[in-house]
């Protein structure tokens, strides 16, 4: 079956994460991905564990599924070679290195576009190429931290906390996959490649969503409110009497709806929580009022009448309660396959689902260098003919 992006190839220098995972979105819609790496294997999320399978990281395997594997010398000119003649048959090149660095290879854009006037040429830094902080490297932890995003996350007795993933990593490299894919739709009615300058930082920012623009339109900095929502109330997690949930009630009727499932019909008739922006005024009394009553029964219980009464909500779910979810197995969303090396191995799949060109699992994540012969070998073949 063919992929979305088939006859796309991407010519993939990135290490870590972003970049990684930008083509393994992209590999998984089709794409020819060839990750290129130094002699042994340079990609540092190799070695970042434990856990490891049979000397292979949980982290590794995350991000690289559905790609090829070839090691160059970037530093020697046989390298620098081979990605020169690599470029001629790519449509895509994507990397992570520090602003200044592939100039300093000598494969920038400029250099690399009169070699393929097609290429699209994705660069993705902390902070982007321009600017004051154009220099500086940018790690998710520390763009949570400048983005704002950590003094949002947290309550106020926790000081600000980062998100559990490296979550400004993982929307760049998203965002990077959406901009790839544009500029090779563009590309189609100019024939030209052109250049994408990401950064950590931007796409950081631009996830401050309904926060930031809160901050825009009324300049007051926002407190951390923990698990609560910032515009709408109740929507937040609340204590059962056997553990804890998510309710999420979005407009008036539903508070209505809650109201009778908590046998509290009076809290929506009070002129204190009947709207919505009430309720946020006075989140700090309605919020306890409701918390006593959760109390009083389990999480299956209010879970059932909410579902009854098509009231948002959700348990908290730990990662082994995750992997058991039957509507994440009907969705395709754990995925095994065979690996040289460390055997039989899981990942989560992808929530791409497309009904013509669906995602497929073609490659296992490679090791350093095993497609050298593969592709190597067929470049020198071209360049005799």
């Amino acid at each position: 079956m063919t992929g979305a992006l088939s006859k796309i190839r991407v010519l993939d220098l990135s290490r870590v994460l972003a970049g990684p995972y930008c083509t393994m979105i992209l590999g998984d819609l089709g794409a020819e991905v060839v990750k290129v790496e130094a002699p042994g294997g340079s990609d540092e999320t190799r070695f970042w564990g434990p856990p490891f399978q049979n000397g292979i990281s949980a982290y590794y395997l995350c991000a690289n599924r559905n790609k090829k594997n070839i090691t160059l010398n970037l530093k020697s000119t046989e390298g620098i070679d081979t990605i020169k003649s690599l470029i001629q048959e790519s449509d895509v090149i994507i990397h992570n290195f520090k602003t200044g660095t592939m100039e300093r290879f000598g494969i920038d854009y400029e250099s690399l576009e009169k070699l393929n006037p097609g290429i699209v040429y994705c660069s993705i830094t902390g902070f982007g190429e321009t600017g004051p902080y154009k220099e500086l490297p940018g790690y998710d932890f520390i763009i949570q931290a400048m983005s704002g995003l950590m003094s949002i996350t947290g309550d106020e007795h926790s000081g600000p906390q980062k998100v559990g993933v490296a979550i400004t990593d993982i929307l760049t490299g998203m965002y990077a996959a959406i901009g790839i894919q544009a500029a090779l739709l563009e590309r189609e009615k100019s024939g030209r490649g052109q250049k994408l300058d990401i950064s950590l930082y931007d796409s950081a920012v631009s996830a401050l969503v309904n926060i930031g623009s809160n901050y825009l339109m009324a300049q007051k900095v926002p407190s951390r409110l923990g698990n609560q929502h910032a515009n709408i109330v109740p929507y937040q997690t609340f204590e059962t009497m056997d553990g804890h949930m998510v309710i999420a009630i979005g407009n008036d009727n539903q508070f209505k709806a809650f109201c009778t499932i908590l046998g509290k019909e009076q809290y929506s008739e009070d002129e204190r929580f009947k709207t919505n922006p009430k309720r946020v005024e006075n989140r700090d009394t309605i919020v306890p009022l409701i918390q006593k009553v959760l109390l009083t029964k389990p999480t299956s219980y209010w879970l059932d009448r909410c579902h009854e009464h098509n009231i948002p909500c959700g348990p908290i779910q730990n990662l082994q309660e995750v992997t058991d979810d039957p509507q994440l197995h009907a969705r395709e969303m754990f995925w095994e396959m065979e690996h040289p090396t460390a055997g039989v191995i899981k990942m989560i799949g992808s929530p791409l689902k497309l009904s013509r060109t669906p995602v497929t699992l073609r490659h296992h994540p490679p090791n350093p260098g095993e497609h050298n012969d593969e592709l190597l070998d067929s470049l020198k073949v071209n360049k005799e003919k």
